[in-house]
């Protein structure tokens, strides 16, 4: 799959331009188009008071996120005639319970979406789990940048995390424009089943798919140790196995899948997908 059209969320955050950046670089590299969506989010009012509030203060609180979503587009726009890049800018606005299917339905006409991890010293337009129920419900492969920022080329050193499962397989063929041109591609399997055979690396076979790409890939795995906390003996999780990685071998992405189920409506991420979002250290790439 080629990269050429690519959508990027666009708010006032303080982080928004470092998504801005990686954007901005991933079309240059890739000769994609970048299209902005900013949502200007009306607050959500509880029914049980909606007959009470003025027409005039819901009027004006609409007024005042639009304007809001304005000044953020107009910095994305900058983004974009300073770095020369094709791309276009969208305001739309949407009431807070239509704020996630509304960018779904954007994010199903792309080749990839760039998300923020929420950061918790911003006031929130939208919730914690944006970026989880847009990524689980697009179709579409994501890249979530984390709040702390992240240089805008990143890619070079890359850690897949890989389980043999559907959605690791999914996200490494979806991020093979990523991995044909990363410096270094590492396959990481952390606690693998070796009962059917215990001498062949889980991820050989996988790495050498990557290789007939031309990726230049290796293949690691690893257990999650026991470790003791006060007088207390613990696991140590798998997310934290694989942050660790990222910290010992100065991996500047993360690729896997996005594991998820639907309840009703609502999306519940598998837990090492929820650990590493809430805790990412550089940008994951993530494919459902």
């Amino acid at each position: 799959m080629a990269i050429k059209d690519i959508l990027v969320q666009v708010d006032g955050g303080k982080s928004a331009p470092a998504r801005y950046a990686a954007a901005t670089e991933l079309a240059r590299t890739h000769g994609a188009h970048v299209t902005g969506l900013c949502l200007a989010i009306e607050p959500a009012v509880p029914a049980t008071i909606l007959g009470m509030v003025p027409p005039e203060l819901t009027a004006s609180q609409r007024e005042a996120v639009r304007e809001l979503g304005e000044t953020a587009i107009a910095a994305f726009h900058l983004a974009l005639e300073r770095t020369g890049t094709s791309g276009e800018e969208r305001l739309v606005q949407v009431r807070n319970f239509d704020a996630v299917d509304v960018f779904i339905q954007h994010g199903r006409h792309s080749d990839l979406v760039i998300l923020g991890q929420q950061d918790p010293s911003d006031i929130l337009q939208v919730a914690q789990s944006f970026p989880a129920d847009v990524l689980l419900g697009c179709g579409r492969p994501g890249i979530v940048i984390p709040y702390i920022g992240t240089p805008s080329v990143f890619g070079q050193q890359v850690l897949v995390a890989w389980d043999g499962g559907r959605e690791a397989a999914r996200a490494i063929n979806d991020a093979m424009p990523l991995l044909e041109r990363a410096h270094s591609v590492t396959v990481l399997s952390v606690n693998p089943d070796l009962s059917s055979d215990g001498e062949r690396d889980p991820g050989a076979d996988i790495s050498l798919h990557l290789a007939r790409h031309g990726v230049k890939v290796t293949a690691a795995r690893t257990i999650a140790r026991e470790t003791t906390v006060g007088h207390a003996i613990v696991d140590t999780s798998v997310s934290d196995v694989i942050l660790a990685d990222i910290a010992d071998n100065d991996f500047d992405l993360l690729v896997m899948g996005a594991y998820g189920h639907s309840r009703l409506r609502e999306w519940v991420l598998g837990g090492v997908t929820r650990d590493l979002l809430a805790h990412m250290t550089v940008p994951v790439f993530l494919s459902h």
